[in-house]
Formats: structure tokens, sequence, C-alpha cells
């Protein structure tokens, strides 16, 4: 009988690198600092995040709010562009501004990193990204995790996910209890996609149109790629700031399923809000993707964001006080719609008219 040598199995053998998990670490950690508020506790590396709750004394009745979300195939944008540190400004804007509609001051986010394989730099500079956006919502980015799935992923493949909390006094809490016949609905304009759509993107640009993230398109002033890889627009503090200036009924985050459908989530049983797309011009990429894919401007609607990132619904008289609160913190916004009595065959929004060319 011949003697064999066995090579046993390990963590590394299987495609897990601990130690480039560690470099990522130390690469992150500069970036994780640049969002520390005063009520955090502890650094990076423990096995939770702490965040001193005595900071919420002040409070009558703390109302404690959280979200989760991620990016969707956007990701993929960012992967065959090897671009990394925009991503993280997305993950923060979904969670976030999903937090500040109810009125919820932004605590802190903690993040998921899944890889096929861990590029230290590469994990870092998506951390960078997601610290960045923290520091724009105003929130603490107080830890994450970092998971290695080799064989499950490719060795290029990530997706990332989030998850924050905020805060909000009981009686400060926005909704559909606040709005009234009459109310002004306020658009804030989007930076561009956003994060939302980007499978019917992907589709029509990427596949049907067989457009090259490198080309040079004309109506963008810039390269297919850049234009996809936009980050989402984090409006965070723009609502707090609307909130601290004039009165506020409710915010309504347009994000997957469109500008009415997101709009219709926070308006009463017995009202309707009408939005005038005459109002405004989506930019082009919204032009192109219906132009490419053939695609009717009830399924745009249905999936993208259409030019509107954020909706304010406000009393006719903060109206002037809302659009020029914005407008001093760089806010693109307007007039898109009113607040009115619901109808036997109207639903919570609608849109009407034709979109400004």
């Amino acid at each position: 009988m011949s003697e064999t040598t066995a090579t046993g199995a390990s963590y590394a053998a299987a495609g897990v690198d601990i130690e480039a998990g560690d470099r990522a670490v130390e690469l992150m950690k500069e970036w994780v600092k640049r969002t520390r508020r005063p009520e955090v506790l502890g650094g990076l590396g423990g096995f939770a995040g702490l965040f001193d709750a005595s900071a919420l004394k002040g409070y009558t009745r703390p109302l404690l709010a959280s979200a989760t979300d991620g990016v969707g195939t956007k990701v993929d944008i960012a992967r065959q562009l090897g671009v990394y540190d925009t991503i993280g400004h997305d993950l923060v804007a979904m969670v976030m501004d999903d937090i500040v509609v109810c009125g919820a001051e932004p605590l802190f986010m903690t993040d998921y990193i899944c890889v096929g394989k861990v590029h230290p730099e590469r994990v870092a500079a998506i951390v960078k990204g997601i610290a960045e956006g923290c520091v724009l919502a105003g929130c603490a980015l107080v830890g994450g995790e970092t998971a290695e799935h080799p064989g499950l992923l490719g060795p290029d493949d990530f997706d990332v996910a989030g998850a924050g909390t905020g805060v909000v006094e009981a009686d400060r809490l926005l909704g559909a209890e606040r709005i009234r016949r009459g109310d002004t609905v306020i658009a804030m304009a989007s930076s561009g996609l956003h994060s939302n759509g980007y499978s019917l993107v992907r589709h029509v640009l990427l596949d049907r149109a067989n457009l090259a993230l490198e080309a040079q398109i004309e109506e963008f002033g810039r390269t297919l790629g850049e234009e996809l890889l936009e980050p989402t627009k984090i409006y965070s503090l723009d609502c707090l700031a609307l909130i601290g200036a004039t009165e506020v009924h409710a915010f309504s985050h347009v994000t997957g399923g469109g500008l009415a459908a997101n709009l219709a989530r926070v308006i009463p049983d017995n009202l309707h809000a009408v939005v005038d797309r005459a109002t405004w011009t989506p930019a082009p990429v919204f032009d192109l993707v219906g132009k490419a894919g053939d695609v009717e401007r009830l399924e745009l609607e249905k999936t993208l964001n259409m030019g509107v990132g954020m909706i304010a619904i406000v009393p006719t008289e903060s109206t002037d006080t809302a659009l020029a609160t914005l407008a001093d913190r760089g806010v693109k916004a307007w007039v898109a719609g009113e607040i009115t009595e619901r109808g036997d065959h109207t639903t919570g929004a609608e849109m009407t008219g034709d979109y400004a060319r």
C-alpha cells in the first residue's frame, strides 16, 4: 500500500481570506471615524455599535424609526466600471430618506457588504462612500459586516445593504393624519435615476440598445456609465431644515413604484393628491430609457422617479417659506400639485397633463 500525502482543509483554501478582511477594516477606519456623533461609544471592531440613548432624555415621548434597504442592481454598473466609492451614497439615501419621511432625525446606521472575494481597497472604497453619505445625512456609521462568499458570488461580485435608526418626538410625527384639503404638493428634484429601476434600465440600455457604459452621450454631457452611477440625492438634512423652518404635514420618498404610488402611501383615505407633469421636465436619461426600450409612459412612471426624488406636503400658507428654505439649501424644488377631496373614481394620487419640454 503506497503512502499518500494529505493536505488538510483550511478556511483560506475554501476561498475566505481573513487577513484581507482585517486589512479592509484598517483601511475603512478613518472614514468611519468621520461619521462619529457625540452619542457614539467605542470604535470600529466591537461586536456591536453603541449609541448613548441618554441623549433621548430631552424627548417627552421619543419614537424610534428604523428602516433597511439595499441599492439593487445598480451595484452591477459599479462592478463593471470598477467604481466603488459612490454606491455607498445610494445606500444611505435609500435608508435614511425613508426614516426622515416621518419627521425623524437620523441617528445611526450599520451596513452589510457581501463579496465573492475580499479586495481590501474595494471594500474600503464602498465604506468610504457609505461614510460620506452618513455625513450628508447627519448620522453615525456605528458598525457593519463584510462577508466573503466564495462559490456563491464571483470574485468581483458584491452587494450592499444597510439598516438605520432615527428618532422623532411623538407629537411631531408626520404623516397622513396631518394632511388637509388644499395643502400644497412640493416636488424636490432627483439627481437622476437614483437607485430604483436598474433592472429595466440595464435591460433597455445595455442589452436591448447595446450601448457601452463608456459611450459619450451628448444629452448627458458625460458617459453613460457616469450618468448611471450618479449617486442618489440624500434629502435628510434638507427635510429636517424644512421642518424647522415651517409647518410640514408629510413627506414621501420617491423610490420603487414611482411618484404616484409612493405619494399615495401618505395620503389619507378621504383625500387625493393631484400632481401636474407640466410643472417640470424630466432629465434626458428618462427620455433615453423610454425611447430606447419603447417603454410606455405609465410603465416608466411606475418604475422610475422621473425627476422627483422627494415630496413635501405643506399647508398653503407655508409654501413660500418651504420653497425659499429649499432654495437656500441648493435644492431645486417647485409646486407640483395640491391635495383635493377624493372622488368616487380616484385613488390616493394621480399625475395629470404632459411633461414640460
